[in-house]
């Protein structure tokens, strides 16, 4: 069985208001359907409908409450929403409604490995990663009835400032340690190379569009896509495209350069630092047209106030260093990841 698509955060306000509401109607509680999903991203299609699609949401309850909640719900599901089953199979999951009646504080610690209303140092905020705060602050809130929700959505919208801005600081870093390497490889007759290269920085140079925009990155499946609604971007994304797609290094070049500015030019207007010429210029002798791009990494670092991320080398969050699905997708691995920060702070 399966009704006419929707996008699901549609789907799933009308599940609540007609299912869930009723069902919860005697206790204090909050709906809402935030977590893991390219519906919660706001990028699903009907494509997204041909596995484990149906209604799925987040029922909070006070602690006390959670049981009858949840068993008030349970009995309250129907086979089928909108022609939609209610209980389906997930990849390896058995077939099961996609209710959960939780705890606030029981959730947040799953989705980020740690309750951020207990306080979060500069460090803890390096080892969340972003993907799973976007699980926080995107979807949809449909009731807050105990008041916790849009709290806690408000408060890891963004980063601290020093957060911010050092991680902006190594990510300009970043684009510095490669940006010589597309001529390098070219010139040396490494096309494939060249041309990963260009796909790396092209990367780079989009996460900082990110940072500068206060907008946390998804993982790869929805990068390209989150990028593009990004304010600003046509310019730089055509830019990037043409690099990418590029079959000849010097046409590469002038794209790359083209995307350079533009970012160079968009980290001025931002006013995060004093604001840096935004020309190419030859790398050293070489002839190779890049921007200099510690120059960015060095202004930056020095808007930075906190002794310990002062102390650290520019290795950046979790997200900037690590590239391991089975670890990003899983915040209490992360967290142990705070060893490395203790090391590298060692003189």
């Amino acid at each position: 069985m399966s009704g006419a698509f929707v996008p699901g955060l549609e789907l799933n306000a009308a599940f609540y208001r007609e299912v869930v509401a009723p069902a919860a109607r005697h206790w204090l509680h909050s709906a809402a359907r935030l977590g893991w999903g390219s519906d919660v991203l706001g990028f699903d299609t009907e494509r997204s409908t041909d596995h484990g699609w149906g209604p799925s949401i987040q029922v909070f309850a006070d602690p006390a409450d959670t049981d009858e909640v949840r068993d008030a719900v349970e009995r309250a599901l129907p086979e089928d929403f909108r022609g939609w089953p209610v209980r389906y199979r997930w990849d390896d999951h058995p077939i099961e409604p996609h209710v959960s009646v939780t705890t606030v504080t029981g959730w947040i610690e799953r989705q980020l490995g740690v309750d951020p209303r207990a306080g979060l140092n500069h460090v803890d905020w390096l080892l969340i990663p972003q993907q799973e705060l976007l699980g926080v602050v995107r979807g949809a809130v449909y009731h807050d009835g105990l008041g916790e929700l849009e709290p806690l959505r408000t408060l890891v919208a963004w980063y601290p400032p020093d957060v911010a801005r050092w991680m902006l600081a190594c990510q300009w870093h970043r684009v510095a340690q490669e940006e010589a390497f597309v001529a390098r490889a070219a010139e040396v007759g490494d096309e494939l190379g060249s041309r990963i290269a260009a796909a790396r920085v092209a990367r780079e140079l989009m996460r900082i569009w990110f940072l500068l925009e206060r907008q946390y990155w998804p993982y790869t499946k929805w990068f390209g896509s989150a990028f593009t609604v990004l304010p600003g971007t046509d310019a730089v994304s055509s830019a990037l495209q043409r690099a990418v797609a590029a079959t000849t290094y010097d046409a590469r070049e002038v794209a790359l350069a083209e995307a350079y500015e533009c970012t160079a030019r968009r980290h001025n207007a931002a006013g995060i630092t004093e604001a840096l010429s935004t020309e190419v210029r030859s790398f050293h002798d070489r002839g190779y047209l890049v921007l200099d791009a510690d120059r960015f990494t060095d202004a930056c670092r020095a808007r930075v106030a906190d002794p310990v991320l002062r102390e650290l080398p520019l290795v950046g969050s979790v997200d900037q260093f690590v590239d391991s699905t089975d670890v990003l997708n899983a915040p209490t691995r992360t967290r142990r990841l705070r060893a490395l920060y203790d090391e590298m702070r060692r003189p």
